[in-house]
C-alpha cells in the first residue's frame, strides 16, 4: 500500500488515498453535492447522516465542509479502506464529528446488527451511498480485489444497500444515491419495493446533449409518489472546458 495525501479543494479538507487501490472520482463529488444542496435548502437540518460503502471517506469529508450536520458516519467493509478513512479523520481534525465503522452492508441489511454502538435502526435523518454499479456476473473484473468489490456487486447488491438505508432512516428520511443510468429500472423498482420512494432524478453527461453516464437520485422513506426530473448536468462544455455548474460544485 502506497498512500498519498491529496488536497480535495473543499476548504482545507485533505484525503489519504492509495492510487493502486481506489481513488475517488466525480461520482462521489456529485453525490456529496446532491446531499449538501438538499440539506442546506431546508429549515430543519439533519442531525445524523451515514454514508454506506464509504471507501476512504470522501463523501463524509466533503459533507463535513459543505454542511453543518453534527454527526456524520461512514460504513465500509474493506479493512484497508477503513484504516485509511480513520487516518483521514486525524488528517482533518474531525474527531467527534466524523466517524467510520467497519461493517458488512449485506449482513446488516439481513438484520445482523451489532449490540449497542452507533448503528441502530431508525436513528438517521439521511443516508448517502455510491453502491457497486455492476451486477456480480456482469462487466469486466477490475485488476484488484479492492476495485472489484467497489465496482461489482460481489459482497452486497443494490437491494442490500437500499434495504439497509430503509432500516437506518427515520420515517420520511432522505436517501441520496449515485449510480449508472443503465440500472435505472432496477433502482426505481428496488426503491419502490422497499418503500424508498424516488422523488428527484438527474442525469449527468460528459458534454451538453451527450448520452448520460451518471445518475443522481433522491428518495424519501415512505414518501408519496411524485418524481421530479431535474435539468441534466454536463461536466464539460463543447470546447472541453468544465461547465459553470461543475466549477461551482468543485468550488473552483
Amino acid at each position: 500500500m502506497s498512500l498519498r495525501l491529496d488536497d480535495t479543494g473543499f476548504g482545507n479538507i485533505r484525503i489519504y488515498q492509495d492510487p493502486e487501490a481506489f481513488c475517488y472520482g466525480v461520482d462521489a463529488v456529485l453525490l456529496a453535492d446532491l446531499a449538501a444542496r438538499s440539506i442546506n435548502g431546508r429549515k430543519k437540518k439533519p442531525e445524523r447522516l451515514i454514508d454506506l460503502g464509504t471507501g476512504t471517506g470522501i463523501v463524509p469529508l466533503i459533507l463535513s465542509h459543505k454542511t453543518k450536520v453534527p454527526e456524520i458516519i461512514g460504513l465500509e467493509l474493506q479493512k484497508e479502506s477503513y484504516d485509511i478513512a480513520l487516518k483521514n479523520i486525524e488528517a482533518n481534525d474531525l474527531a467527534g464529528r466524523v466517524s467510520f465503522l467497519q461493517g458488512d452492508v449485506r449482513k446488516l441489511a439481513a438484520g445482523e446488527w451489532p449490540e449497542g454502538g452507533l448503528l441502530r435502526p431508525e436513528t438517521f435523518n439521511a443516508v448517502t451511498m455510491n453502491p457497486p454499479y455492476t451486477v456480480a456476473e456482469g462487466g469486466i473484473p477490475s485488476g484488484s480485489d479492492a476495485k472489484t468489490i467497489a465496482r461489482h456487486e460481489t459482497k452486497a447488491d443494490l437491494k442490500d444497500f437500499v434495504r439497509l438505508a430503509f432500516c437506518l432512516l427515520k420515517d420520511k428520511g432522505d436517501l441520496y444515491m449515485v449510480h449508472r443510468p443503465a440500472r435505472l429500472i432496477d433502482i426505481c423498482q428496488t426503491c419502490r419495493e422497499l418503500h424508498m420512494e424516488p422523488k428527484e432524478l438527474r442525469f449527468v453527461s460528459g458534454k451538453p446533449g451527450g448520452r448520460p453516464n451518471i445518475l443522481l437520485i433522491h428518495c424519501v422513506k415512505n414518501g408519496n409518489r411524485q418524481l421530479e426530473i431535474v435539468e441534466p448536468l454536463h461536466v464539460r462544455e463543447e470546447n472541453g472546458e468544465y461547465s459553470a455548474e461543475i466549477i461551482e460544485i468543485y468550488e473552483k
